[in-house]
């Protein structure tokens, strides 16, 4: 069996005002009906070969995570809530002590685009065998663009039909380096989707993080749990160095694979990337709410409260949620990050909570 392994402890800032620390963007309905949490759980829900899920939670989410799965129909999910935020390396060693040491663990990050499920699900096959001989794989997303702001994965010898060897992992480059990798036609994006044994896992973490390992082992040993919530210890677990999955442990064992799979993959980690994956009208406009558009092209306009009316603009991004607006021009998404650290100068509340006003119009 394989045991999903979804990842839900990020805040989500870079989609500001709509994600926030109380509910940040893998609890929010931003592709469809159903929240990005909800649609990866449902990836691998029913699925011959694929067990209940292990979420690895921030803990004040722990009723709203709970509640979104219990309405798709997962009941029974161990919920790991971490006391506090140590990057994904401590988190998925969370899971794999959760779990059994010959269990297959499929890591996924909770607020991912996935829209052919079934090449990813032939991608997964594909690297099983391999991973229950002690090989660790990652997913290689196929590149359509020169983008800089993803790491990238070489592929080396064919291992087996459609899995390669890693060559190297190598950072985010510049444009003329990413155009170079394009080119190149050997380079996959690295997405953070991580196949492995959990004890294939914990063993690499002993060898090369042992101080994570003994923190993480030491607040899962003293845990409370409460039915299918596992609270780990948080003197213990605070202990922990923070590091991510690429860095403590992929980037230096030995056997890693990589699966080249072209499935529709985006990390929706900018506004500008929900206006490149949402429908648009023949003007290029992209509308979520009440909008209200006139001699207006290439916008992204989005309210989740009051009626937005936008007249003759053009490549503008416009959220609007019940306590915050936000305009940026299109392409320049990234630099939400100004406001976010402008509104961290000002300690002002609309980082971390919704108004009573927002929360109402979420939930409704």
């Amino acid at each position: 069996m394989i045991i999903p392994v979804i990842l839900s402890g990020g805040s989500g800032t870079r989609l500001w005002p709509m994600s926030r620390a109380e509910r940040p963007k893998q609890l929010l309905s931003l592709t469809g009906a159903e929240t990005m949490l909800q649609l990866t759980a449902r990836r691998t829900m029913e699925r011959s070969g694929f067990a209940s899920p292990i979420i690895v939670a921030n803990a004040a989410h722990a009723d709203e995570i709970e509640s979104q799965l219990a309405q798709i129909g997962i009941t029974d999910a161990a919920i790991v809530l971490e006391p506090a935020a140590r990057n994904t390396a401590p988190a998925i060693a969370l899971a794999a002590l959760a779990a059994q040491p010959s269990d297959l663990l499929l890591v996924m990050p909770s607020d991912h685009v996935i829209d052919d499920v079934d090449a990813f699900m032939t991608a997964v096959a594909a690297a099983e065998p391999l991973c229950t001989q002690g090989w660790f794989a990652t997913f290689g997303i196929t590149p359509d663009a020169p983008e800089t702001g993803y790491g990238y994965i070489c592929r080396g010898d064919e291992l087996a039909p459609g899995v390669n060897k890693v060559e190297r992992f190598v950072e985010k480059p510049d444009i003329e380096t990413a155009r170079s990798y394009l080119a190149a036609g050997t380079y996959s994006w690295n997405g953070g989707i991580f196949l492995f044994t959990a004890a294939s896992y914990l063993g690499a973490l002993g060898r090369l993080e042992p101080a994570m390992l003994a923190a993480a082992t030491e607040g899962m040993d003293k845990a409370r749990r409460e039915g299918g919530r596992i609270y780990p210890d948080p003197h213990a677990f605070g202990a922990s160095p923070s590091e991510s999955v690429d860095y403590a442990v992929m980037e230096k064992v030995d056997r890693v694979a990589v699966v080249p799979v072209d499935m529709g993959w985006s990390d929706l980690g900018s506004w500008d990337a929900l206006h490149a994956i949402a429908p648009r009208d023949a003007a290029n406009n992209a509308h979520h709410g009440e909008v209200v558009a006139i001699d207006t092209s290439g916008c992204l306009i989005r309210t989740d409260g009051p009626l937005v009316a936008a007249v003759g603009i053009h490549d503008l991004i416009v959220i609007a949620t019940g306590d915050a607006v936000l305009i940026l021009p299109r392409g320049s998404s990234q630099d939400v990050k100004r406001a976010i650290e402008q509104l961290k100068r000002d300690g002002h509340v609309t980082l971390d909570r919704f108004t009573t006003v927002a929360k109402d119009l979420l939930d409704a």
